[in-house]
């Protein structure tokens, strides 16, 4: 047995009791625990930024398509008709709007796809991998 006082990871697990390698483990997978739980965090806030970026692009394309569908057409319409019919100003006026509002429509649907499904993949994945660790030396230990 070691001295009151002495750091645990100087000595080697078989001047240990059980009920010491018990304990210490039960501190290391807290402490993994804690630290998945923090990688799941910051996983989830990179992703809630994205998915917030693809939202104000989405709000952005609404705000652009209702200022430019109410402000504009009127104007190009005007212009337009000096020289086609008014229906056909009218036409294509509205066909590159349509084109505007589609191109941001898009752009925000790709950087909400960016940050989606706002799962802590990585964080799920070392978990996992910790838990073979885990099983492993377990096993290595009854052997």
């Amino acid at each position: 047995m070691l001295p009151p006082g002495t750091p645990f990871a100087m000595s080697t697990p078989e001047n240990h009791s059980t009920a010491e390698l018990v304990r210490t483990l039960s501190e290391q997978s807290s402490r993994l625990a804690q630290m998945e739980i923090e990688l799941a965090k910051a996983e989830l806030t990179e992703k809630g930024k994205k998915i917030g970026i693809g939202l104000g692009a989405f709000g952005a394309a609404g705000v652009v398509a209702l200022y430019m569908g109410g402000a504009l057409v009127a104007t190009l319409i005007l212009v337009l008709s000096e020289f086609l019919d008014g229906w056909l100003a009218a036409l294509i006026v509205t066909v590159v709007l349509g084109a505007i509002t589609a191109v941001l429509a898009l752009t925000g649907k790709k950087s909400v796809d960016a940050g989606s499904p706002p799962l802590p993949e990585r964080a799920i994945e070392t978990t996992k991998q910790d838990v073979e660790v885990a099983k492993e030396r377990a096993r290595e230990g009854r052997a």
